[in-house]
């Protein structure tokens, strides 16, 4: 038997597949050994032999002994790369030397090798100085998910600069690519691949929120990893302010991921007593894509307060009036969206003071008189009545400098000088640090919230963050006390209103992080709603979010960003595969296409608990014009499939359809679903059949043989339903 050395303790977690072991040494800081797929019978001869075999040959240049990576790297180790902790007082003290003082699992001290399954480990440790006090948290959930996170605090008299704080995980040699993500305003969430390098690959993000070309996850895998095939490990930095994801490979050959909040100069300044806490960095592994992205889907939706998967239709009337909003028109929407079968009304921005265009009015959250001299009354009420729930824009963090607030209270405005920041979209930053600040917005939107049956609240951010400073504290840097502030003023809303739902929104899809998803109930993926870009962003963005959090609308025929024209079948076959929505002016829409539309609201609302609830599948091997995507019932009964033909005809001869995931040896009938009127250019195949009942595969003959597809005109969706025999 191979002991553990002296005084050493490790720790292994097993849950949903996946194992880590942790080397907490001999008062050392904890290191990850081990981090993939479960390791069975792992015991005390078992990970003492994997953490002794683990330690790499030193070189000649190396350090002696070779240095062991924590999860929170330090220098003093003999570790050149990032170190995991930054900071100072004054200069001094920048390479704190820390042991280990308690060790715990689930809140019982530890010794020697322990086991377990979904628990939390927590290591307390103190510098050499004795002046700070550090804490590292590892969580293994039961998906099979990790999060880390660590505090630090000052024990000392004179006090302690935090200038950066990050947290990393060791993954294996043969990780030999990256995938993250890039994108800009109405094009959120582009994939973007390459080698890893020599060096540091790092993301940063210096937004003041998550931003809409954000790293977003950070996936390192073995070559060629796929939606379901190749090893693949990711980190994902679960903070809506500044943040940084980044993958690094030393000279000696160590490959890590991580990340944490990115802290500008002097923002974190620790007087005697004082913590910091970084966000949870999460991670996981996988075979393949689709099992990294399971394992975050499960997570959310075993948070303490899931989204159904009986979501709610919901009509926004942005693009149907923007600011122009009359009453009766207004009322009309209603009617005609009630008579679709429409379950919520969100009336967008427009309401409120001043606020006729994008110039004026945002911060005075009360309701204008010159549009609603009755209030928004008549329109919620007759919402309400017509079996609709009632949903409000806010933008609680943003003003317009032409506002009431603004010119009486100009010192709200977040700046880092005498003069405010240059201005976007007509619009500043409204400094929630500040408590007067904070609660001008929390006690007028608790007005509006307590005055109407609102039991939606789409949450916008339509700015960057630039030089947002703290006007009241010399300008010094305010990012993160906006970020926390922001949290703490979703978490009182929520608490004081149990029953509202809130949209995260930020020009589209620039807020989307667990951070915020753990106090929001949906994101909205993008301000285009254009299906052709709309295929792509779903696909990606439901890497980490499950489909039922993403906001997803059939707009206009025309879209209103990109000027193109769709078929209503496209529009409505690429956003049933989210939260459904309608955005789009009804009482422009023909006869026909209300019809059509009224088919697939009644098909979304016969099928959200499969579309809403389902594994998300994604397939690979077509070329860059074809998308294949479904979702599968957990105990695999059943499938929705859509194959999206994005950009010309289907090759000759035709691709075909492919799908995994279902029971290699179960049967299933496999039939095309038309709602509304077919696709453009179908020439179906004969083995749909002239009543179209299709045929019988088995889950192993579709996915590995498929079947032939149709013909169709670009930009079209074939659908498709696999069902148990």
């Amino acid at each position: 038997m191979l002991p553990l050395m002296e005084n050493s303790v490790a720790v292994a977690l097993t849950a949903g597949g996946v194992t880590v072991l942790v080397d907490l040494g001999a008062h050392e800081l904890p290191a990850v050994t081990y981090w993939g797929p479960e390791l069975p019978g792992l015991d005390a001869e078992l990970a003492a032999a994997l953490i002794a075999t683990a330690v790499p040959v030193a070189g000649s240049n190396d350090a002696e002994p070779r240095p062991r990576v924590a999860l929170l790297p330090e220098h003093r180790t003999g570790w050149l790369g990032r170190p995991g902790l930054s900071g100072s007082f004054a200069g001094a003290g920048w390479s704190p030397a820390f042991t280990t003082t308690t060790v715990t699992l689930d809140g019982e001290p530890v010794t020697g090798f322990t086991s377990g399954g979904a628990a939390r480990l927590e290591v307390t440790a103190s510098d050499d100085a004795g002046r700070l006090e550090l804490r590292v948290t590892l969580e293994m959930l039961p998906p099979g998910l990790l999060r880390v996170r660590a505090a630090v605090r000052n024990l000392a008299p004179e006090p302690y600069g935090v200038d950066d704080l990050v947290l990393t995980l060791p993954v294996p040699a043969e990780a030999v690519e990256l995938l993250d993500f890039g994108g800009r305003h109405t094009l959120e969430r582009v994939p973007q691949r390459g080698p890893f390098g020599f060096g540091a690959h790092v993301r940063e993000n210096r937004k003041g929120r998550t931003g809409a070309d954000s790293a977003y996850l950070l996936h390192a895998g073995t070559a060629g990893f796929g939606f379901a095939g190749g090893d693949v490990w990711a980190v994902h930095t679960a903070w809506s302010g500044n943040h940084v994801h980044y993958a690094e490979q030393v000279f000696t050959g160590e490959r890590l991921i991580g990340g944490g909040e990115l802290l500008l100069p002097g923002e974190v300044r620790l007087a005697t007593g004082e913590a910091y806490e970084s966000p949870w960095v999460y991670a996981a592994y996988g075979r393949g894509l689709d099992d990294v992205a399971h394992r975050f889907h499960r997570h959310l939706r075993a948070r303490e307060r899931p989204v159904p998967a009986q979501r709610p239709v919901t009509l926004n009337v942005w693009e149907a009036v923007y600011f122009a909003q009359d009453a009766d028109r207004l009322l009309d929407l209603a009617e005609r969206a009630a008579a679709l079968g429409v379950e919520r009304y969100v009336l967008d921005d427009g309401w409120f003071s001043s606020r006729r265009d994008d110039r004026s009015g945002l911060g005075d959250w009360v309701v204008s008189r010159d549009v609603w001299p009755a209030g928004l009354h008549p329109l919620v009420d007759r919402v309400r009545g017509l079996g609709m729930q009632f949903g409000l824009w806010f933008e609680p963090e943003m003003v317009n400098p032409d506002s009431a607030v603004a010119r009486a209270y100009p010192d709200w405005i977040m700046a880092a000088r005498p003069e405010w920041p240059v201005e976007s979209r007509h619009q500043q930053v409204l400094n929630l640090a500040i408590p007067e600040a904070y609660e001008h917005v929390r006690s007028q939107m608790a007005a509006i919230l307590d005055e109407y049956a609102i039991s939606y609240v789409k949450w916008d951010h339509n700015r960057d963050l630039v030089e947002a400073g703290d006007r009241t504290r010399q300008g010094r840097p305010g990012v993160h006390a906006q970020t926390l502030a922001f949290y703490r003023l979703l978490d009182e809303l929520r608490a004081a209103y149990p029953h509202l739902e809130i949209e995260s929104c930020s020009s589209g899809g620039a807020r989307v992080d667990l951070a915020v998803l753990e106090r929001t109930d949906r994101v909205w993926v993008s301000d285009s709603i254009d299906p052709h870009d709309r295929q792509r962003m779903l696909r990606w963005t439901a890497q980490l979010v499950p489909p039922e959090y993403l906001g997803s609308r059939i707009a206009s025929g025309r879209s209103h960003v990109t000027g193109r024209h769709h078929d209503l079948g496209y529009r409505a076959a690429t956003a049933i595969f989210g939260h459904l929505g309608i955005e789009w002016d009804l009482a422009e829409a023909t006869d026909a296409e209300l019809a059509d539309l009224g088919e697939w609201i009644a098909f979304y609302k016969r099928e959200r608990g499969l579309l809403m609830a389902g594994d998300l599948i994604r397939m690979d091997g077509y070329d860059d014009r074809i998308l294949v995507h479904g979702v599968v019932a957990p105990d695999r009964s059943r499938a929705l499939i859509a194959m999206a033909v994005t950009d010309s005809i289907l090759p000759d001869p035709a691709a075909r359809l492919r799908f995994r995931s279902l029971g290699p040896d179960r049967r299933y009938r496999l039939r095309p679903v038309i709602v509304g009127r077919p696709p453009s250019g179908l020439i179906p195949p004969r083995w749909w059949g002239a009543d179209r009942s299709g045929r019988v595969l088995t889950g192993a003959a579709l996915e590995r043989a498929g079947v032939a597809c149709p013909r169709v005109h670009p930009d079209q969706v074939v659908l498709y339903s696999a069902d148990a025999r």
